[in-house]
C-alpha cells in the first residue's frame, strides 16, 4: 500500500480540487486548525483575538445559510468531517423526526465562550495580555526616532 507523506508546506492553489483534496486528506491536528470560528465584536475585544477553537458548550449564531440569525449551543464537533452541530438548528423530515444540521465553522460566530477548560481560559487571557503590552513597545519606538 503506497503512503504518501502529507505536505504541511504546502501554500496554496487556485484550483478549487487542489484545495478539497488539501482539506480532506489533512491530519488531525490540522484539521483542528480548521475549526476556528470569529468571536463577537464583544468578545474581541475583552480577549484581543480575532477566532478561537470552537468547542461544545460555546453559544454560537448562524451567519450564513437557511439557519442564518438562529443562535445555540455547539452540541458536537466532528474534526474528521470538519461539522459542527448545534443545539436547536434542525432539519425536520418527512417522518417528521428531527436531526441536527451539520455547519462548517466558518459559517459561526462565538456569542459566549464555554470557559470550563483552564487551558483554554489562560489561552484567550494571554492574547490580551499581548495586546496591552504592544502599544508601549510601539510608542517607545517612535520616540527612538525623534
Amino acid at each position: 500500500m503506497k503512503t504518501e507523506k502529507f505536505s504541511v508546506g504546502w501554500k496554496r492553489s487556485t484550483q478549487p480540487r487542489k484545495q478539497r483534496k488539501y482539506n480532506y486528506q489533512a491530519p488531525l491536528h490540522l484539521k483542528q486548525k480548521m475549526v476556528h470560528a470569529h468571536l463577537s465584536k464583544e468578545l474581541r475585544g475583552k480577549y484581543g483575538t480575532r477566532n478561537t477553537q470552537l468547542k461544545t458548550g460555546d453559544k454560537v449564531k448562524v451567519m450564513r445559510g437557511q439557519f442564518a440569525k438562529k443562535e445555540g449551543k455547539v452540541e458536537k464537533i466532528f474534526l474528521k468531517r470538519g461539522e459542527v452541530y448545534i443545539n436547536g438548528v434542525e432539519n425536520i423530515k418527512k417522518d417528521g423526526s428531527k436531526n441536527l444540521m451539520a455547519l462548517r465553522a466558518s459559517q459561526l460566530l462565538v456569542t459566549e465562550l464555554n470557559l470550563s477548560d483552564k487551558r483554554r481560559k489562560e489561552k484567550l487571557e494571554s492574547h490580551n495580555k499581548k495586546i496591552e503590552k504592544s502599544p508601549v513597545k510601539k510608542s517607545a519606538k517612535v520616540e527612538a526616532k525623534k
